[in-house]
């Protein structure tokens, strides 16, 4: 048994909710944008690609600013969010989900992207013509044989949230108990005498948890392959 104290456990279970929310919450949208860039075409489609991808160019600490400038408990959009739904982003866990969310959401646009252009239209034009309308042929033709770069880019979405810092530490502080993930904990460890061991630990179950996340989705991508080769 690990011999991990109150602090760590919290900030394992705290960084395995905020990944899997993030996932959870982001894939639908993830889905529409990437066939939206795969298959549209439209005024603006550039720019719509350059949004999704500006997580990944810019600094995660500039990322998490302009999210506390957007959804901190002052701002209009905060406080009507607080007002009309109770939702409080900013210093919360739930903000930790959005923060997570929008740093992962690239990734998982390009893998799931890079499935549905490699789609056949000869397979959903057949469809087609066989009388299926335009949302038979998503749910029966196009989502099925995107399901590996969907399951792909989930689990690679999931392992980028748990190991989100920057955006996440600068949106909603590093509060134990509440919004101290993984890495902000390993981070408070670290600045403080003798928590070198505390800090190694909790690096090693990170590494592990990003091993079998990169190992699952290989596994069930492989698998999802096969069933959809053999339909």
């Amino acid at each position: 048994m690990l011999d991990l104290g109150p602090t760590e456990w919290m900030a394992i279970r705290l960084s395995l909710k905020v990944a899997l929310w993030a996932t959870f919450l982001s894939l639908p949208l993830a889905i529409y944008v990437a066939i939206l860039l795969a298959r549209g075409k439209f005024w603006g489609k550039q720019a719509l690609n350059i949004l999704v991808h500006m997580p990944l160019i810019m600094p995660p600490v500039v990322t998490g600013y302009l999210l506390l400038m957007v959804f901190g408990r002052n701002t209009a959009l905060g406080h009507f969010l607080e007002n009309t739904i109770g939702l409080v982003l900013a210093f919360k866990w739930t903000g930790a989900v959005l923060a997570a969310a929008i740093m992962a959401f690239p990734l998982m646009v390009r893998s799931i992207r890079l499935a549905a252009e490699n789609i056949d239209p000869n397979l959903e034009e057949a469809a087609r013509t066989m009388g299926a309308s335009p949302a038979i042929v998503l749910m029966s033709v196009t989502l099925p044989l995107m399901l590996p770069g969907i399951v792909a880019g989930a689990i690679l979405a999931f392992a980028k949230a748990l190991g989100e810092f920057g955006a996440t530490i600068t949106f909603v502080s590093n509060i134990e108990g509440q919004t101290q993930t993984l890495p902000s904990a390993i981070y408070s460890f670290l600045q403080v005498p003798g928590g070198d061991r505390s800090a190694l630990l909790l690096v090693g179950i990170a590494v592990v948890i990003s091993v079998l996340a990169l190992v699952a989705s290989e596994i069930l991508g492989a698998r999802v392959r096969a069933r959809v080769g053999g339909r």
